[in-house]
């Protein structure tokens, strides 16, 4: 099987530019495929919160509705708030976008870098709590999550790798049954306790100190859980980053797939969190403050849940464990649909490699996947596949993108208020205030976030998110020089004086022959064949091939008493622009085209290692002359040749 065989059977088929409007999404397959993120949140935000306040003992523990009420909050402010955005900024770039035009480029590079580091954990958190579920309903492949979260993330890739359509179709089933399996949670708990069947976590027995913490420390232990459930909010920018994927009307439809996802995942984690409450779920990072042995392995939130509320190894229990592991593997797939399409933004405004901005033969941003898969894996490799240590790196990036985002759309709407008609004023009004209140909420959250997470983390991304910034300035930077550098001269190209061909002639083969006759073809002023002798050379069996096929070139033979090919060849070159700096010297380098792919590792290395090094060398041109060494084909080559 060749590589392009492979590749068509991996990614599918290539699909046509013009094939592009059919595979724009419905509000039905966005939802999966932007918003598995914040839906999929549900899975971990209330594990968070129960982790930092179990730290305060039994009294800190009572405070979990209330922190659950304000994340709950903040989630309704963020959606209303991104809903504004998707109707002003219907060409996508979420952040970024808003940023750029609001407050110049440097912000928004500033937003953009946040949102890398925001995406590439998005990857390595969503699969790693994924497997963390997983593993809790199947304790014996806990030694396994890093294998198992890295062979995840290629099945993402490869998915992904296929189209936005495709990943879509494959991903929407699981995600809404992780959402019926999560809602039945809730209705059959509910039921449960009106029908007076009181529901218990099995944690519950578990003891809690009764250390009272007050003052400073409470005011801190309470923004520090507030911090960490606040997670239940990443990925909330997904559909303003991919507006373009919607079918039309697309800001309405991206809209209202925003309100949809708000409204689910307020239900979901309130219900979720207010059973964690009543079925007094203990869970702490140290599980011998809980009366554990210190490598105990504790289940998740929704574990215990689904085994208090369906039962211990029921069908509902397990049912809600796959489904719960397979909608958190492809929350990922919220950031696999959004970086590209910003990685592509990035690139056609020069602040990215510009092979981002590319698209691939199924009409997707590829390079833009494989470094965020790459990216994300390396990161699950080097923290072991912990979700808790992930996690503290997670938010910061999140909520520098939201504060920059609704700040800039407080300004969008400043700036267009004065030229709007008296019908269009109110609604812009409203619209400004629902953003300056989501700036100001995210801007307090972004605070509290580096305050009560730096030391467990977040430092890592305070380093993150400027060293991209500076890499993104560094490629601009390059990008203008060599554009610069690129630009025709305003009097034209000044013709070379001379142009001195070089054959490079390692022995005489069909190759070498077929490089001699393009060379001469092309009528230079000077013709010379060029051979390295080393002490592979048998120069008197060159020498006499050469003189019997009566061969009208010059042979130079080079000395390198080192064995080295290159620096002989580059010092000859270098003699003949010393001596004519304003000539032309064009290397032929004859190479072989062997059939297979695989053969390739056996011919042409030196070849390889000398263009490197002469591509370096002013006033030289290198062109490579290729024959395919197809024996049926080559001595009817040579004849023709000589």
């Amino acid at each position: 099987m060749t590589m392009s065989m492979f590749k068509r059977v991996i990614v599918g088929d290539p699909i046509h530019s013009s094939d592009g409007a059919h595979s724009l999404l419905t509000k039905t397959l966005a939802l999966p495929v932007f918003c598995s993120d914040p839906l999929s949140s549900v899975a971990y935000a209330t594990d968070e919160i129960l982790l930092v306040l179990v730290l305060g003992g039994a009294v800190a523990l009572t405070w979990t509705p209330w922190v659950g009420l304000a994340v709950m909050a903040l989630l309704a402010i963020v959606v209303t708030s991104y809903r504004k955005t998707v109707y002003a900024y219907p060409g996508g770039g979420g952040a970024y976008a808003v940023a750029q035009e609001n407050f110049g480029q440097r912000t928004a590079l500033v937003a953009a870098s946040a949102l890398i580091v925001d995406y590439i954990l998005t990857v390595a958190v969503s699969v790693t709590s994924g497997v963390a579920n997983f593993t809790s309903a199947f304790p014996s492949l806990v030694p396994y999550s890093v294998h198992i979260s890295l062979g995840l993330v290629v099945v993402l890739t490869l998915m992904n790798l296929r189209g936005v359509r495709e990943s879509g179709k494959a991903f929407a089933a699981p995600t809404y049954l992780f959402i019926a399996s999560v809602l039945l949670l809730i209705v059959v708990a509910v039921v449960k306790e009106i029908t007076n069947h009181p529901i218990t976590a099995e944690s519950a027995a578990l003891q809690v100190h009764a250390n009272e913490v007050t003052g400073a420390t409470a005011v801190f232990l309470l923004l520090r859980a507030f911090a960490s459930g606040c997670t239940a909010l990443t990925g909330v920018e997904a559909v303003s980053n991919g507006v373009p994927y919607f079918k039309p009307p697309k800001s309405h439809n991206a809209s209202m797939t925003l309100l949809a996802m708000g409204t689910l995942a307020i239900v979901m984690f309130g219900g979720v969190t207010w059973l964690s409450v009543i079925s007094q779920v203990h869970l702490s990072d140290d599980p011998a403050t809980l009366g554990l042995p210190a490598d105990a392995v504790q289940p998740t939130v929704l574990a215990q849940l689904g085994a208090a509320v369906f039962g211990n190894a029921s069908f509902g229990f397990y049912a809600l464990q796959i489904f719960t592991t397979a909608v958190l593997v492809l929350a990922a797939n919220t950031a696999y649909n959004s970086f590209p399409i910003m990685g592509s933004v990035l690139g056609r405004d020069g602040y990215f490699p510009r092979q981002f901005g590319r698209r691939g033969d199924r009409l997707v941003f590829s390079n833009g996947i494989l470094f965020l898969a790459g990216t994300s894996a390396f990161l699950i490799f080097i923290f072991d596949a912990s979700v808790t240590r992930l996690i503290q790196l997670y938010i910061l990036g999140v909520f520098l993108s939201f504060t920059i985002s609704q700040a800039g759309m407080v300004k969008h709407w400043n700036r267009i208020l004065p030229d709007a008609s008296a019908a269009e004023r109110p609604a812009m009004l409203r619209s400004r205030i629902v953003n300056a209140v989501g700036a100001t909420v995210t801007a307090v959250i972004l605070v509290i976030v580096v305050l009560t997470k730096f030391s467990h983390g977040a430092w890592m991304v305070v380093i993150a998110v400027p060293v991209f910034y500076a890499l993104m300035i560094g490629i601009n930077r390059h990008y203008r020089r060599v554009d610069e550098r690129m630009a025709p001269a305003p009097g034209g190209v000044r013709l070379p004086s001379r142009v001195h061909a070089v054959v490079l002639v390692s022995r005489l083969h069909a190759p070498a022959m077929q490089a001699l006759a393009y060379a001469r073809a092309t009528r230079p002023d000077t013709i010379r064949a060029l051979h390295v002798v080393t002490d592979r050379s048998n120069i008197d069996d060159l020498q006499q091939t050469w003189t019997e096929r009566n061969i009208p070139v010059s042979l130079v033979m080079l000395e390198s008493p080192y064995r080295d090919v290159t620096q002989p060849v580059l010092e000859y070159i270098r003699d003949i622009r010393r001596s004519s700096p304003r000539d032309i010297v064009a290397v032929y380098v004859p190479e072989y085209v062997v059939t297979h792919w695989w053969e390739a590792a056996l011919h042409n290395q030196s070849a390889l290692r000398l263009k490197v090094r002469l591509r370096f060398e002013p006033g030289v041109i290198v062109t490579s002359v290729p024959l395919r060494l197809d024996i049926s084909e080559i001595s009817a080559e040579v004849t023709a040749l000589r």
